[in-house]
């Protein structure tokens, strides 16, 4: 069952992949935020480390084994929540999934964070929603008030990295109930497909 898992989410991380690069192509929208920022020679992690407001969402990535795969050649799209996002959440909410029995869930919570390809916010608001890496789709609302994606307000756009694209969110989002790409398959087989 594992090559069938890992087959499929190659399939659609690749996709996903062609859809974005079709997405923006045909997008017109113009995002109300800032435009985009020159592209940068340090992946996503090393741009998100060196802003200094994102350390819980490091910590969470390297608790979650995730940083080789972030570092890699992408391109990836990172929903990033700040520290502050991090801090609203009730007490013990960030702690628990960073212990190595919640590993799994952590895992979840982190792709559900990540869309494959470079999705650039003139592209994000065309979208009514985005599949993740994790397997779930987050929701994507445009409004005069301006972009949300699940109950997250993104704050700032177009952070661009030598492998991707981060956009910065108020909140934490979570993935719905039920099982998600890394849920159905190991780790391993996941971290191994994003790699490639």
């Amino acid at each position: 069952h594992t090559a069938q898992y890992s087959a499929l989410l190659k399939e659609i991380v690749m996709r996903i992949a062609r859809l974005a690069v079709s997405a923006f192509a045909v997008a017109s929208l113009c995002f109300s935020a800032s435009p985009a920022q020159a592209q940068s020679d340090k992946d996503i992690v090393d741009t998100a480390v060196e802003a200094g407001t994102f350390n819980t969402l490091a910590a969470a990535l390297t608790a979650a084994d995730l940083i080789e795969v972030l570092k890699g050649e992408g391109p990836f799209t990172v929903f990033a929540p700040t520290d502050e996002a991090f801090a609203k959440l009730p007490e013990g909410t960030v702690e628990s999934p960073l212990l190595p029995e919640n590993k799994d869930q952590l895992i979840a919570i982190r792709l559900y964070h990540v869309v494959a390809g470079s999705v650039t916010s003139d592209v994000v608001v065309t979208l009514d929603s985005a599949a993740t890496v994790n397997g779930a789709s987050v929701s994507i609302t445009t409004s005069d008030m301006g972009v949300m994606v699940d109950a997250a307000n993104v704050t700032a756009v177009d952070i661009l990295a030598s492998n991707g694209v981060i956009h910065v969110i108020d909140s934490v989002i979570l993935p719905p109930a039920g099982p998600t790409a890394v849920e159905s398959t190991s780790w391993g087989t996941v971290k191994d497909e994003a790699v490639r």
